[in-house]
């Protein structure tokens, strides 16, 4: 291995390209927001309102309630004085310009129940459950959380099941993260009009990114790679870090007309899986389009919606584990891609050109996001994942169903489909009492003293230069966040620091090269290197590791672009690109 060619390389090639921003943010929405979706400002800079009680009467006059906080003017940040679980009287749209704290709720949190959410452009929603089941399926057929042609979203540490048609949909919009989400258990025969359902989420859009979520317990689109007639000329979306549990039919597909990265996600076979063929075990994607008789609708051209349909998506795939099949993480492209594909079915155009221009050698660009291999993945998603601050019951059920391979309920006539439910009470235990409820008890919880009432805890205020006896809570402290975001940043630090520690902070430069997030390390005038000062060097690191652009570790580094990771004898850990020529 040639030092000095390694090393002249990482100085002609630096470490980073311009840091992507959208409308001109360069202060992510809170420590460890990446992907498209990482500026999104939500309510920073309006007022702070307080959620004071968990009733809801489908109105916007009860003060205090979540709906009411969400129907006030201007931008805002919703925090919460209360835990437990709201049963909303009816749907609820989250307003623009909104940042929801979930993890301020004193307690074990906030889960929303009965009726659909749907989200806003330019939101931040963090830290909260919806669990929706089908109590109300006369009134709706809702997703769990949903949201459509939308701009500047961000989703994180959301849990969300029991939805009557998806579970988590947030698509065909522009500047879009979902992160860190455990999606679970969407109901396959509760009553929608259409039939049975069980759907994880439609996901994609135009610089959309979803990464570290776990899904489990679904029947189908475990995602689907589904295209949005507003974003369907330019379908740009990175799809990493993901877990993927117990799919009983088609798992993840789609894909017409777009660009995706499917990098270093884990593809867990559980008991429905395992009763599929061996095909659809291997299913990474079952990417294609759709026929033209169906995109015409027999009128002899495209519908307008459809015009995408019948045209070949491109996409980056590597990385990806399958725990069953070994050839499959050897090999994403034959076993987990192309062998899924039933030329009968793309009108024939499945040929050798077809499969060539599919494929492409290099990410799709994108926005930063922390990437870990699909195995480091594995662990951290079942770790933290979800409203993960305080796990309820539902949450620790899906989280060791993975670990353990096992589907604990399955709903009435779902036998072929373990894991497969049709309604919340299909979760009943036979000892049950007569006062049982599928809905976990969220603890309220002892709220610190808060003098001023501002929602940031005194002790917390003296410690952090604030005023604890006026409400300080929206003025902008010198980090860019108004002080109540901080606050609540504080909360989950802890989580934060470990879901991101080992991972490599992965950019899409806009040639689709990858980079990383970090520093030249100059060398330092007392060290006896002979190396000039100007010059990156590795002979202040203890242990270098070298990595491809996508997170698969290397023994050495390879021709093209490699990544370093470099463990300083401090303790901090850098990391950079270099090109090995």
């Amino acid at each position: 291995m040639n030092l000095s060619k390694i090393i002249l390389s990482a100085m002609l090639v630096g470490t980073l390209g311009t840091a992507y921003t959208a409308k001109g943010q360069t202060l992510p929405a809170f420590p460890g927001a990446e992907g498209f979706g990482m500026y999104t400002t939500g309510g920073r800079g309006g007022k702070v309102y307080h959620v004071t009680t968990l009733e809801d009467n489908g109105k916007t006059s009860l003060k205090g309630s979540l709906r009411w906080a969400n129907a006030q003017a201007g931008p805002r940040i919703i925090v919460f004085d209360v835990s437990g679980t709201i049963f909303l009287k009816s749907a609820l749209k989250i307003n623009e310009n909104t940042t929801i704290e979930g993890q301020t709720a004193p307690g074990d949190g906030i889960c929303i129940a009965d009726y659909p959410v749907t989200l806003n452009s330019n939101t931040i929603t963090r830290y909260l459950r919806f669990r929706l089941g089908n109590r109300q399926v006369a009134h709706h057929e809702g997703d769990g959380l949903g949201g459509m042609d939308l701009h500047d979203v961000m989703v994180d540490h959301c849990s969300v099941s029991w939805s009557i048609d998806e579970c988590l949909s947030v698509y065909g919009s522009k500047n879009l993260t979902v992160q860190w989400c455990l999606v679970g258990q969407s109901l396959k025969n509760a009553g929608h009009s259409k039939g049975a359902h069980g759907y994880g989420g439609n996901w994609g859009g135009s610089g959309a990114t979803y990464h570290h979520n776990l899904l489990a317990h679904h029947e189908s689109r475990v995602p689907r790679l589904g295209p949005r007639q507003s974003t369907q000329t330019d379908e740009r979306m990175d799809l990493r870090n993901n877990v993927f549990y117990n799919w009983a039919g088609n798992g993840c597909y789609g894909g017409e007309g777009m660009n995706v990265n499917i990098v270093n996600n884990y593809y867990k076979a559980g008991p429905a899986t395992l009763k599929r063929s061996a095909l659809i075990q291997r299913r990474i994607a079952g990417i294609g389009i759709r026929t033209t008789a169906y995109t015409h609708h027999g009128t002899g051209t495209p519908n307008e919606w459809d015009k995408m349909w019948h045209v070949w998506g491109n996409f980056y795939v590597r990385g990806n584990v399958n725990s069953v099949h070994a050839d499959v993480t050897k090999d994403n492209w034959t076993y987990g891609i192309y062998n899924q594909i039933d030329n009968s079915k793309v009108d024939n155009t499945y040929t050798q050109r077809t499969k060539d221009t599919i494929c492409s050698t290099t990410p799709l660009a994108f926005y930063p996001v922390t990437t870990e291999t699909a195995y480091e993945a594995y662990d951290k998603v079942l770790a933290y994942a979800g409203a993960s601050l305080h796990r309820d019951a539902v949450d620790r059920l899906l989280a060791d169903d993975v670990r353990n391979g096992t589907a604990t309920y399955t709903g009435k006539g779902n036998g072929k489909t373990p894991g497969i439910i049709n309604s919340q009470n299909d979760m009943k235990p036979t000892d049950a009492g007569e006062d049982w409820t599928p809905w976990p008890t969220l603890q309220q919880g002892l709220s610190p003293t808060d003098t001023d009432g501002d929602g940031m805890p005194d002790e917390w205020e003296t410690a952090n230069g604030c005023d604890s006896t006026i409400d300080d809570a929206a003025m902008l402290a010198a980090n860019g966040y108004a002080n109540i975001e901080n606050y609540a940043n504080s909360v989950v630090a802890d989580i934060t620091t470990a879901q991101l520690k080992g991972g490599m902070m992965l950019e899409g430069q806009q040639e689709a090269e990858t980079g990383i997030k970090g520093e030249v390390v100059p060398k330092k005038k007392d060290d006896d290197t002979g190396i000039d000062n100007n010059r990156t060097t590795f002979m202040e690191v203890t242990s270098p590791r070298f990595y491809s652009i996508d997170g698969i570790e290397r023994p050495i580094p390879q021709k093209g672009i490699n990544i370093v990771r470099q463990t300083m004898r401090d303790g901090n850990v850098k990391v950079m690109k270099i090109v090995m020529r």
